[in-house]
């Protein structure tokens, strides 16, 4: 997956025939508490800076210490400015995720692309943008129609979690599929992949970060609130 942000791996003692005997031990009971407790506490903390997924600093730098600087400046600022907001989302976080991961799993792509649910809606059903995209995917009506989901007065499935959901999920990899790269497929998702051939072309380039000037402010910054949120 893009990025993995779970507990740290478990632990396992392999034990020999010859000192099976210590399982009955109030020690070695005692020594293997203390041992699961410390992991799942260190699990609970893991900094921020340990993460080193796809979608790390050290993954989407770009390559240059400089971008790297100026990333890790803007995760700073972001979750600094947002730290109150993405608690409450976290909050309220546990179902919509676990829908989100399944359907990822499904499809086979990174269960990562839940922080894109995050910053698109704020994992809220019901939200709408001041252009008409709706559901926690922001889709319009017309994509949404696309992807197999039915728009219309009556019923509209981009507010439901499920189906709204599988229609992103076929989306994103369409776009992945298309692009091969996904901080392009981030970029094609908000601004749509028309802009971002675009701004390949302007840039002779391929790379988000060196084509990126070619992109709209809000699509540039679009890529960076999801990678600060994941």
């Amino acid at each position: 997956t893009l990025a993995q942000i779970n507990p740290l791996p478990g632990t396992g003692i392999v034990l020999r025939n010859k000192i099976k005997t210590m399982l009955k031990s109030p020690v070695f009971v005692t020594l293997c508490g203390c041992l699961i407790f410390s992991t799942l506490s260190a699990a609970a903390y893991v900094p921020a800076k340990a993460y080193a997924g796809p979608f790390s600093q050290e993954a989407v730098s770009g390559k240059t210490k400089v971008l790297s600087r100026q990333m890790q400046k803007f995760v700073d600022s972001y979750i600094k400015e947002n730290d109150e907001e993405l608690a409450r989302i976290r909050e309220r976080s546990a179902q919509p995720f676990t829908i989100i991961d399944s359907v990822m799993d499904h499809y086979d792509l990174p269960e990562d692309l839940r922080y894109l649910a995050v910053i698109e809606s704020e994992l809220r059903a019901t939200a709408v943008s001041r252009v008409g995209a709706k559901g926690p995917w922001q889709l319009m009506a017309g994509t949404a129609r696309d992807l197999g989901l039915k728009v219309g007065r009556r019923s509209d499935e981009r507010t439901n979690y499920y189906k709204s959901t599988k229609a992103a999920a076929l989306y994103l990899r369409d776009l992945h599929r298309e692009f091969k790269d996904w901080l392009l497929v981030l970029a094609a998702y908000n601004a749509g992949p028309v802009p971002v051939y675009r701004a390949m072309r302007l840039a002779g380039s391929r790379n988000f970060w060196a084509l990126e000037r070619y992109l709209p402010r809000e699509t540039r910054q679009h890529v960076r609130r999801f990678i600060a949120t994941a």
